[in-house]
């Protein structure tokens, strides 16, 4: 059975309180149950020390005064709650008992020493009964004396009090489960209207926030939770559509001139050569296409988070020497020298596959944005750690660096300049340095270069 929030919260409230309630009614009726049998034993000790005026003794024999006379008076009539008396000598033989006993007698104990008391029934009726010793001034037993109280008030109390407790159960709880049940509703109101008030925002207002109770309360902490997870999701849906919008426009370019180049082919027959020529020019649009589809792969891997890094002990030189025959072609053609001042001894535990992917985009970053003619400095500081690859560029403005790493992002200046990018290589490094623990900062002068360095931890 499925219950609503606010009924599952009345319904375990309603078990609390049938728990606790049992649990005091309970007390309540063992307390009136010893109450009721005290006040009957109180009596029965009454009546004890009052026949006990009359009993005497000589000898080993009772003496009874006047005491038959005296208790068919008091109790030979017809009572309604009459007093039941009866004597026995040390041996059991009957010595006396009340009229009102006629042909029936109470029970006795044999060897008696000790008073007793407990529950026996007489002529149909339930009878509380004392019994108590008769001992001479030698301490000798010779003989009990047993007295018994009807026990209707007390069975009547106690009947008339489990029945009121039988019926109030049900109602009490009944009563409690609708005024919990009526709390809980106005409790969980805010959230329900918390609820209305999601419900309503989609694509189209998402910029829309719930309204925040005034109390600052667990209520007041679950909107505030809710508006910055929208703040959140917005942010990343207008992030979603700035990369779709980004990704279209970089793939429109080499898609445009590749249609174009064909474009021109099939308005009329032409020379062999002149196809070779028109093939060799789209050649290097498909490998930028190559190229963003590639980056944008990584990207997709990196941000599935399914990634294992395996680390080791990785030499820096080594790999930046690897790293410098790949790129040998690019530096050549702009007439760039890349020193790698590091010694062979230095190495670092990271995943050799990824920093290798990660040092291939900043050395390739670093010869895009320098000018002809100059120079790419890898330097390795031992005191802190950090590998820091610097060129001669012209720089980047303080205020455009803490966007350098998302994606498609360009500088005013690359933008500006001839420079091709895309805008994807940087945003790879930072997810490999996030997933290796490898902190990446920027530092940058404009007109004097741009030097990017790698934390390692130790």
């Amino acid at each position: 059975m499925r219950l609503r929030f606010k009924n599952r919260i009345a319904l375990y409230n309603t078990a609390a309180a049938a728990i606790a309630t049992l649990l005091v009614f309970i007390v309540v009726y063992v307390v009136v149950y010893i109450t009721a049998y005290r006040h009957l034993d109180s009596e029965i000790r009454l009546e004890k020390e009052e026949v006990f005026t009359n009993i005497h003794w000589r000898g080993d024999s009772l003496i009874l005064n006047m005491m038959s006379e005296r208790l068919e008076r008091e109790h030979g009539q017809a009572e309604v709650s009459p007093t039941f008396l009866q004597v026995v000598d040390a041996n059991g033989r009957l010595v006396f008992k009340s009229a009102n006993l006629q042909n029936d007698h109470l029970l006795f104990a044999d060897s008696l020493h000790e008073p007793l008391f407990f529950n026996v029934e007489v002529n149909g009726k339930l009878i509380r009964q004392g019994q108590f010793p008769i001992i001479n001034d030698q301490k000798k037993l010779l003989g009990q004396l047993d007295i018994g109280l009807p026990q209707v008030e007390s069975t009547l109390i106690l009947a008339n009090l489990r029945l009121t407790l039988c019926l109030s159960f049900p109602f009490i709880l009944l009563v409690f489960y609708l005024a919990t049940s009526w709390a809980a509703s106005r409790s969980i109101a805010p959230v329900t209207q918390l609820i209305r008030k999601t419900e309503m925002i989609s694509d189209n207002n998402i910029s829309s926030r719930i309204p925040l109770p005034l109390r600052k309360d667990e209520i007041h902490q679950l909107g505030t939770t809710i508006n910055d997870l929208l703040g959140r999701i917005e942010n990343s849906l207008i992030r979603e559509k700035q990369i779709t919008a980004d990704i279209s426009h970089e793939l429109k370019t080499p898609i445009t001139s590749i249609r174009g180049t064909l474009e021109v082919l099939v308005r009329k027959t032409r020379e062999p050569w002149q196809y070779e020529e028109k093939i060799r020019h789209v050649i290097p649009e498909v490998d930028t296409l190559n190229r963003i589809i590639d980056q944008l792969l990584q990207l997709s891997r990196l941000d599935s988070g399914n990634l294992s890094i395996t680390k080791s002990p990785v030499v820096i030189s080594r790999l930046l020497y690897h790293i410098k025959e790949q790129c040998q072609k690019s530096l050549d053609e702009k007439n760039i020298l890349m020193h790698i001042d590091i010694s062979d001894q230095v190495s670092v535990r990271a995943d050799s596959g990824f920093l290798r992917i990660m040092m291939e985009n900043l050395v390739s970053n670093a010869i895009k944005y320098s000018p002809d003619g100059k120079s790419i400095v890898c330097t390795w500081s031992k005191e802190d750690n950090t590998l820091s690859i610097t060129d001669q560029g012209e720089g980047i403005p303080q205020d455009q660096i803490p966007f350098l790493f998302d994606r498609f992002y360009r500088t005013d200046a690359s933008r500006s300049s001839q420079v091709q990018g895309h805008g994807l290589g940087l945003s790879i490094v930072k997810k490999i340095a996030d997933l290796q623990q490898i902190t990446v900062d920027v530092k940058s002068k404009v007109n004097i270069g741009t030097s990017f360095i790698l934390h390692f931890n130790s």
